[in-house]
């Protein structure tokens, strides 16, 4: 029963870099280095004083890259694959106490997988917002994944349970949300 919370709290976190890739680790770094949480042994570095400003900029030029609308959709390129492997990180970071395989194996299926599957569903919702909008609306697109990526990040860490149902209702909510979208879009009729 005492694994299971690290890794719901890695679930979370790495559900969160799916919304933005440095947020959950900004975060993590945070409360590991105010000591409110403890990384495994191998990731103790993560509350260092270097890794916090580290991933405090990095959080500062992921969230500034997403509100410029040709950028955004940039980034998405490079943050897809980054957002799997911040999942495992962040996954590998607060699991501990487990057998090397099945960490690894939890952290590469349920972390990465986790991240990936949000990521791919928030740029989904990122082509959906630039088809209908031009890319103008895409700036509501990213101030939704940054609040919620923060606030994934805090409840994985405070609320473990919490986070992991907010998650599922997210998972509802965006494939409703894209369905919903790609049903209203307009279609191209072409002349026989």
């Amino acid at each position: 029963m005492e694994y299971i919370i690290p890794v719901l709290i890695g679930i979370g976190l790495a559900a969160a870099c799916g919304f933005r890739v440095f947020v959950p680790l900004l975060l993590l770094s945070v409360f590991s280095h105010t000591g409110y949480m403890t990384p495994s042994e191998d990731f103790v570095w993560v509350g260092s004083v270097p890794a916090l400003i580290c991933f405090a900029v990095a959080t500062l030029l992921e969230v500034g890259a997403y509100y410029i609308p040709w950028l955004d959709n940039l980034f998405d390129t490079i943050a897809t694959p980054l957002a799997a492997i911040a999942g495992i990180f962040t996954s590998l970071a607060v699991i501990s106490d487990l057998d090397p395989m099945l960490k690894w194996s939890t952290a590469v299926i349920l972390g990465g997988g986790s991240a990936s599957l949000f990521q791919i569903l928030t740029v989904k919702a990122r082509a959906v917002s630039s088809t209908i909008t031009a890319g103008f609306g895409n700036f509501i697109v990213s101030t939704f994944e940054l609040i919620v990526s923060s606030v994934i990040s805090l409840l994985a860490i405070l609320a473990p349970v919490i986070a992991i149902i907010t998650l599922i209702g997210l998972i509802i909510l965006l494939i409703v949300y894209i369905n919903k979208r790609i049903k209203n879009r307009p279609q191209k009729s072409y002349g026989t």
